[in-house]
């Protein structure tokens, strides 16, 4: 059985194989239309016979961060129409008093209202459909009416209506996608998956039928929460592929993790223009309802990482006072770092060359010019350059690990991205780490979560009512807690005694319970799980190492420094420990 998996980066798009328990792994540079590149990297893989092809994909994301989506309309309830714009009436920044919002997605002129009105409890007013207004040229429109997400039925008269007056338009209720109370988060969500929806859909369609023509099977897309997605799901709600690629890293570290015998591991990945980490608490992924991207709040099920503009091709530079600064601007793939010989700027990538932590020569012929590498980091020391770098990743690492009550001490640090396994060892040092796990195929982790993902359809129900009153709860999945009065909610297991567990989890959050006091059930999420395949991975290559030295791995280097030392195990992983 012949699995495909293909992630799309900002710099390389990454391909991996997996047959009778091999991997076979390629990277190409990535195009300007992705499906070029994602066809490329599956041809240049040897890719024959596939039963199963997933893809990771950063499309819905560079649309919304670019701000090149469709012309979109919104539709709220009348006397709400500036929703989107009055967000939260907090400050972008506490301390920055000029800092702006970025704008929202829909222009103040594109946002409309409808008359009637639901309660919690029911229907105040009657709705109008006459009240509702021509909507104008526009691809989308995103539908979001006062309370929703408890009777969504005048959000559904809305949308019929709106489909009924422009078949070719693409309309998206709140209900369908964001079923949820908080009222701007749930309209910011809408605007976004209505914003996304004519972009992705075309992205989507012409790979499956790309796909189809090269002889592949329709492509699975992940899920931002971990799991994948049909081409039909993805196209209907791109909002669910916000954080697509490194999801898929996620997946592939924590199975690795697993396999070498580590239930408890933090991911690391970092690639050419970002690092991301995320805590793998039993080997897979916390999760959290919402995150920003590009300023937005989403409120959808998303792995719970955390990204920083820290990667091989990160800039490094003097800022007016005279501090070296790294990132968040990246070389990218073109021209990429000074060292490729291509006129680009000075990187970590130049830095770690000039430390003699890469080879002359990297996979595909690319020879490294140590000269143009120093010309352009000028008088900046290398040594510093990564020091600098390092403290970036660093904080990161925290925010996800000793900020969430996590002591990084009890965890594996599985490093992967080309960048990461140079960093590994000295960032596990600055934590109390002892273990490093380098995957073989660490350069393409992503593409190797992708390959052994799962299936997964979430689904979210709002309650808003004493826990007492709730009545019957699914076996499974995740309650939001709170006590009566309080603003912000806990997310617990199902289980027997809930409200005993939610106690005992507000104590370990707060250090305080009261269980006199009266819990309110704010939602219960579930997930519907169709596993993936099991990852069965042989040795392709076995190390022995003691550092300081080089170790070339393919797709990327690790560098092993004084007092670790390791070897590969019997899975592939390079298994590094302090000495």
């Amino acid at each position: 059985m012949a699995i495909l998996g293909v992630d799309v980066g900002g710099t390389f798009t990454d391909a991996v194989l997996l047959e009778d328990g091999l991997v076979r792994t390629a990277k190409v540079p990535t195009a300007q239309r992705q499906e070029e590149s994602v066809l490329a990297a599956a041809e240049a893989v040897g890719a024959r016979d596939v039963e199963r092809f997933a893809h990771g994909t950063t499309v819905a994301t560079n649309a919304l961060l670019e701000r090149r989506g469709a012309r979109t309309a919104f539709v709220a309830t009348a006397g709400f129409e500036h929703l989107l714009h009055l967000r939260r009436q907090t400050r972008a920044h506490l301390y920055r008093l000029c800092e702006e919002h970025p704008p929202p997605l829909v222009p103040l002129e594109r946002c409309f209202g409808v008359r009637g009105r639901m309660g919690p409890d029911g229907e105040l007013t009657p709705l109008e459909l006459d009240s509702l207004p021509d909507v104008g040229d526009v691809e989308a429109v995103a539908v979001c009416l006062l309370h929703a997400y408890r009777d969504p039925s005048h959000e559904r008269a809305v949308a019929a209506e709106l489909r009924r007056r422009r078949p070719d338009m693409h309309v998206v209720a709140s209900h369908e996608i964001a079923p949820e109370f908080r009222e701007y988060e749930r309209a910011s969500t809408t605007a976004a998956d209505a914003y996304l929806a004519p972009v992705v859909s075309r992205y989507v369609s012409a790979l499956a039928e790309s796909a189809r023509a090269a002889g592949l099977p329709e492509p699975l897309v992940m899920r931002s929460s971990g799991g994948t997605a049909s081409v039909e799901e993805a196209a209907a709600h791109p909002a669910i592929l916000l954080v697509s690629g490194p999801a898929g890293g996620v997946v592939g570290a924590g199975r690795v993790a697993r396999l070498a015998g580590f239930e408890d591991a933090i991911a690391f990945d970092m690639g050419g223009t970002s690092t991301d980490v995320c805590v793998l608490p039993g080997g897979a992924a916390e999760r959290v309802a919402e995150r920003l991207v590009g300023g937005l709040p989403i409120r959808l099920p998303t792995v719970d990482l955390h990204t920083v503009g820290a990667g091989g091709g990160s800039l490094v530079r003097r800022d007016a006072g005279g501090a070296i600064r790294v990132g968040p601007e990246s070389a990218g793939a073109d021209p990429g770092p000074a060292c490729y010989g291509r006129g680009g700027g000075a990187t970590v990538t130049d830095a770690n060359l000039l430390l003699g932590r890469l080879p002359a020569e990297l996979p595909g012929g690319l020879v490294l010019d140590r000269d143009a590498a120093e010309r352009a980091l000028g008088g900046i020391s290398p040594e510093d350059a990564i020091e600098v770098v390092n403290a970036e990743m660093l904080r990161a690492l925290r925010v996800v690990s000793v900020e969430r009550g996590h002591d990084p001490r009890d965890f594996a640090l599985v490093a992967f991205g080309g960048a990461g396994p140079l960093h590994a060892c000295a960032l596990a040092e600055e934590l109390g780490i002892e273990v490093v796990l380098v995957p073989e195929a660490a350069g393409v982790l992503s593409a190797l979560g992708l390959v052994a993902s799962d299936e997964r359809r979430d689904s979210v129900r709002a309650y808003l009512c004493p826990l007492a009153d709730a009545g019957e709860l699914p076996d499974e999945g995740e309650a939001d807690l709170r006590y009566r009065g309080q603003s912000f909610e806990l997310r617990v297991p199902l289980q027997p005694d809930l409200a005993a567990a939610f106690h005992r989890v507000h104590e370990e959050r707060y250090g305080y319970g009261d269980p006199e006091r009266e819990i309110e059930l704010v939602a219960v999420r579930t997930a519907h799980v169709s596993p993936g395949p099991s990852l069965e991975l042989r040795a392709a290559h076995g190390y022995t190492c003691a550092g300081p030295t080089l170790v070339e791995l393919p797709g990327a280097t690790c560098w092993v420094p004084e007092g670790w030392a390791g070897e590969t195990d019997s899975h592939g992983t390079l298994v590094l420990a302090r000495v």
